[in-house]
């Protein structure tokens, strides 16, 4: 897939599309990381999503068309890095059928954020419905205010 064609057009874009370009899977005489790291960027790159807050709560929004649950996996990494991730698969072909024109994406997707400091990750849900998923981080109560100390003087 040719990034530049779809409007996104910046240096980092041009990066990583040659990155993609170098790192095409019929040619082995790229190192494995290389090729990893290529393969994450695209898959990042590819993967929309919609970052809402609320005053209780972060919302994550991916459009997941097609997938079931078990094709999408949500991690916190290092404490503070929400995760998403999984594999679109190719349809197998049947008998006597062939393909004329594929445009859905198919093959790995992946975002990461990072979560903020108030972003309580015991408590995350993933609910997938018509094919959006929704990934909910409580949001952590705020710190009490310190109340100031008094402290007695005493008379010398």
């Amino acid at each position: 897939m040719d990034l530049r064609m779809t409007a996104f057009d910046s240096p980092l874009f041009s990066v990583l599309q040659h990155l993609h370009d170098a790192c095409d899977d019929s040619d082995k005489s790229v190192s494995g990381p290389y090729r990893t790291y290529a393969r994450d960027a695209k898959a990042m790159a590819a993967t929309a999503a919609d970052v809402k807050e609320s005053p209780n709560s972060y919302a994550f929004v991916v459009d997941m068309p097609g997938l079931k649950s078990g094709d999408i996996k949500v991690q916190v990494e290092d404490n503070n890095v929400l995760v998403i991730s999984g594999e679109r698969k190719r349809e197998e072909e049947k008998e006597g059928a062939k393909y004329v024109r594929m445009e859905r994406r198919v093959g790995k997707f992946m975002r990461k954020f990072a979560l903020p400091e108030n972003a309580n990750t015991d408590k995350i849900s993933a609910v997938c419905q018509d094919g959006v998923l929704t990934v909910t981080v409580e949001k952590l109560p705020p710190p009490e205010p310190k109340k100031p100390k008094t402290i007695e003087v005493k008379i010398a």
